[in-house]
C-alpha cells in the first residue's frame, strides 16, 4: 500500500490529452505525461484494503500494491523490478490496456480508484530512460529449439520466457516487422512502434532468433517445422474479421477494418504496400459499424487522414451513463464511456441495424438502417440513411486463420473455432505443439496475451525439461 490516509489527503489525477486540433496533425502519441511527484503521490492513495482486488482484475496478475508502494517511497528501480516479475511488456499494457485493475480498485466504488495505469507506464518510461531495462541473458544453453510462430503480444512474451532459461527460440513472423496487431493495427497515435523496435532489440541481444516475412504454411511447412523443433508455439492471432453480408457489400468503399488500419501504420513507418490498399479517408464521409476499440481506432485514424465526417454506429442499446456498483464492482463493468478518439468529434448512434449498403456504378454511396429495440427487433417505420464513401467493419473477430498450415484438419477446435488447449499446459491436440493468445482464447485484450504467452512458456519449459522455474 502506499500512504496509511493518503486516499483522503490526495485526489486522483489522471494524465491529460493535447488539444484535439494540435493532436490531428499528426500520428503521434499525445497524452501529457505527469511529473515524477506527481505520480509519487498517486501511489500513497493505495489504501490497506485488505484484499487488493486489483488483482483479480489484473489478467496478468501484476503486483500493484507493491509497485504503488515503491513508487510513493520514490524506489523507482525498485518498483520495474517487481512490475516485470509479471510483465515482460508495461510500456504495452501501460498505454493500450483498459485498466480492468482500476475497475476493481476499492477507491472505485466512489469512482475514483488509485491510477494505476499511468503509475505502471510511469514506471517502465522511467525504466527506460534511466537504462535499468538491460538484457538477462541466460547462462544456460539446453539445446532444445522452439519455434514460436507469431509475434505479437503473446509470441513474443513466451519467446522471450523461453529465451531466458536458455533455450534455442526462433520467432516466425509473416509480416515485415514483428508486434502483431501492436504493430499493425493499434494506431501509432495510442502506441508509438519505436517502443516495439526497442524490445526487439533487448530480446536479440537475449539471443531470440528472430526471421521475418515467413508465413508458416505457405513459406514454411508446419511438417518442417516439426522435424526441426522440439516445440512449438502457435501465437498467431484471431485474424478472421467477421464480415457483415447483407445486399452492397460488395460496394467500392466497404472494407474491414483490419484492411484499413495496417496501412496507416505502414504509412507512418515508410513500409511499402500493394496500390490496392491506399485507401484513406480524406475528403469522405466515413462509417464505423462496430462499437468497440478497434472501432475507435478507425475514428482517430480518419480524423487525421482527414476525414469530412465519422458516424460510428452500434446495435446495441446505449449504455447506462454509471454502473451499478453493487451489482458489478469488482467486476469490469458495461457502462457509457468516451475514448479519445471518439471524443475528437465522432458522430455515435446505437441501436442501429444496418439493412444494406447502396451506390451507384458500384461504388459506395451510403447505408441503409433501421432502429432496433432493447431485445434487437425492427422498430417499424424506422428506416433511415446515412451518407458514406467509406464504411469501415469493425464488428470482432470470429477465430484464427488455419488453412495455411492445417490443411489435413490435424488440430481440435473448442467450439468458437479457436485451437484448442486448456490452461494448465496449452497443449493443443497435436503433441509437442502449443497455442497461446488469441489464437487459443479468441479476440481478447493485450494483457491476456501477454498473460497467456507467460503460461505457455512455463508449460513447454516443463514439457521439455521435466520441470520449470518459469512463473505463471
Amino acid at each position: 500500500m502506499g500512504k496509511v490516509t493518503g486516499f483522503l489527503e490526495i485526489d486522483r489525477v489522471d494524465k491529460s490529452y493535447k488539444p484535439v486540433d494540435e493532436r490531428l496533425k499528426n500520428f503521434n502519441e499525445f497524452t501529457e505525461d505527469l511529473e515524477k511527484q506527481v505520480i509519487s503521490d498517486q501511489g500513497a492513495r493505495c489504501m490497506d484494503c485488505g484484499i487488493p482486488y486489483c488483482h483479480t482484475g489484473c489478467p496478468v496478475n501484476n503486483i500493484i500494491p507493491d509497485w504503488n508502494d515503491l513508487v510513493y517511497n520514490n524506489k523507482w528501480e525498485e518498483a520495474i523490478q517487481v512490475l516485470h516479475s509479471t510483465n515482460n511488456f508495461p510500456e504495452f499494457t501501460g498505454r493500450i490496456c483498459p485498466a480492468p485493475c482500476e475497475a476493481a480498485c476499492t477507491l472505485n466504488i466512489d469512482d475514483n480508484p488509485v491510477t494505476i495505469k499511468n503509475i505502471e507506464c510511469a514506471i517502465v518510461d522511467n525504466a527506460w530512460k534511466k537504462g535499468l531495462i538491460k538484457p538477462q541473458i541466460s547462462g544456460l544453453n539446453t539445446n532444445k529449439k522452439i519455434a514460436v510462430i507469431g509475434s505479437g503480444p503473446a509470441g513474443m512474451a513466451a519467446a522471450q520466457q523461453l529465451v531466458r532459461v536458455g533455450h534455442n527460440v526462433t520467432l516466425y513472423e509473416k509480416n515485415t516487422k514483428i508486434g502483431g496487431l501492436l504493430r499493425y493495427g493499434i494506431p501509432d497515435f495510442k502506441m508509438e512502434k519505436h517502443l516495439i523496435d526497442r524490445r526487439q532489440q533487448q530480446m536479440e541481444q537475449e539471443g531470440l532468433v528472430i526471421k521475418t516475412n515467413v508465413n508458416v504454411g505457405i513459406d514454411i511447412s508446419l511438417d518442417e517445422l516439426k522435424n526441426n523443433y522440439d516445440a512449438i508455439l502457435l501465437s498467431g492471432g484471431a485474424e478472421t474479421p467477421r464480415d457483415l453480408k447483407i445486399p452492397g457489400r460488395e460496394l467500392k468503399g466497404v472494407m474491414f477494418a483490419m484492411d484499413f488500419l495496417p496501412f496507416q501504420n505502414k504509412r507512418v513507418s515508410g513500409e511499402n504496400f500493394s496500390e490496392i490498399h491506399n485507401v484513406t479517408a480524406k475528403d469522405k464521409n466515413v462509417v464505423v459499424i462496430g462499437g468497440g476499440d478497434t472501432g475507435s481506432d478507425c475514428i482517430g485514424t480518419s480524423f487525421r487522414q482527414g476525414a469530412k465526417s465519422v458516424t460510428q454506429i452500434e446495435i446495441m442499446p446505449i449504455p447506462p451513463e454509471k454502473e451499478d456498483k453493487a451489482l458489478t464492482w469488482p467486476d469490469w463493468p458495461i457502462k457509457m464511456r468516451v475514448s479519445s478518439s471518439q471524443a475528437e468529434g465522432a458522430i455515435r448512434d446505437f441501436s442501429v441495424l444496418t439493412d444494406s449498403f447502396y451506390g451507384k456504378n458500384g461504388i459506395l454511396e451510403g447505408l441503409k438502417c433501421h432502429r432496433v429495440d432493447e431485445n434487437m427487433k425492427v422498430i417499424p417505420n424506422s428506416e433511415f440513411n446515412i451518407k458514406s464513401d467509406l464504411s469501415l467493419l469493425a464488428m470482432g473477430f470470429t477465430g484464427p486463420i488455419l488453412n495455411n498450415f492445417d490443411k489435413d484438419n490435424l488440430f481440435k477446435l473448442d467450439n468458437r473455432s479457436n485451437l484448442s488447449a486448456n490452461t494448465d499446459d496449452y497443449h493443443t491436440s497435436v503433441k509437442g505443439i502449443f497455442s497461446a493468445g488469441d489464437m487459443r482464447r479468441g479476440q481478447s485484450l493485450v494483457v491476456w496475451a501477454i498473460r497467456e504467452g507467460r503460461q505457455a512458456a512455463r508449460s513447454i519449459d516443463q514439457f521439455l525439461m521435466g520441470s520449470s522455474d518459469l512463473p505463471r
